[in-house]
Parts: C-alpha cells; sequence; structure tokens
C-alpha cells in the first residue's frame, strides 16, 4: 500500500511502495548515474576495476555502486572486483549480507545457544523430594 513520504535524499514528498522507496527525481538520477557506470565497465579495459577506481573515473558515489551490486544490476560474475560490505563486520563480499567467517562464527553462536537451550531443557521436569524415613 503506498504512502506519502519524504525522499531521504532530497527530502522531497512523494508516494512510497514496496517497489519505489525514493523520489522519481532522485530514481532517475540512480537511473542516469547507473548508465554512466555500465558505460565504463563495458569497455574491455575497464572490466577489472575497483569500486575506488570507478568511483574516480564516473564520478557515481561508493555507496551506489554497492548499491547496483547488492541488488544484483552489475553481476560480480562479469566485474569480479566489485562487492559491498558485510553487514557484520565490513569486509568486501559479492553476495549474501554476511561474509564467510561472520556465518561461521554466527552460526557457531548458535549452536552453542541451542546446546545450551537442550541442557535447559533436560534440566527441567519432574523433581522428586526425598523425604526420610518418618516415626
Amino acid at each position: 500500500m503506498a504512502e506519502i513520504a519524504n525522499c531521504p535524499r532530497c527530502n522531497a514528498l512523494f508516494m512510497k511502495n514496496q517497489v519505489s522507496t525514493i523520489c522519481q527525481a532522485c530514481f532517475k538520477k540512480e537511473e542516469e548515474a547507473y548508465e554512466v557506470v555500465y558505460a565504463f565497465l563495458r569497455k574491455r579495459e575497464n572490466r577489472a576495476a575497483t569500486m575506488q577506481r570507478i568511483t574516480e573515473a564516473t564520478g557515481v558515489e561508493e555507496w551506489l555502486l554497492q548499491k547496483f551490486v547488492r541488488s544484483g544490476r552489475l553481476k560480480v560474475a562479469q566485474f569480479p572486483q566489485l562487492g559491498y560490505p558485510c553487514d557484520q563486520c565490513g569486509t568486501l563480499i559479492q553476495e549474501g549480507r554476511i561474509c564467510e567467517s561472520c556465518r561461521k562464527a554466527l552460526q557457531k553462536e548458535l549452536e552453542q545457544f541451542e546446546r545450551e537451550q537442550d541442557r535447559i531443557k533436560e534440566r527441567e521436569g519432574t523433581y522428586y523430594s526425598y523425604r526420610g524415613k518418618q516415626s
């Protein structure tokens, strides 16, 4: 469902929905930036360019390049030096939301949590009190 919101980039009012999270003017600017970046990367000598090199050559900000990669508009299979930061540690990655080392650390913590939960469940239950002989 659409709602009126301020554009996070230019603060203009627009109708926000699931597809459109920025105003039309900012969307148009993003599309123009994408065309500039894609034209730059289409040249054979630029296909292995790093994010910094693309930013210097095109003037497109790095966060916008990362958005293009994250959304799949720039394929890392075609442009191997592109990526975006891991949500956890900031390491440059090319797929998913977290890097392999953060994923392994998170998995280890989850396994430890599950073991502790199992231990707690084992302790829960019926307890019997021992009463000695009563005379």
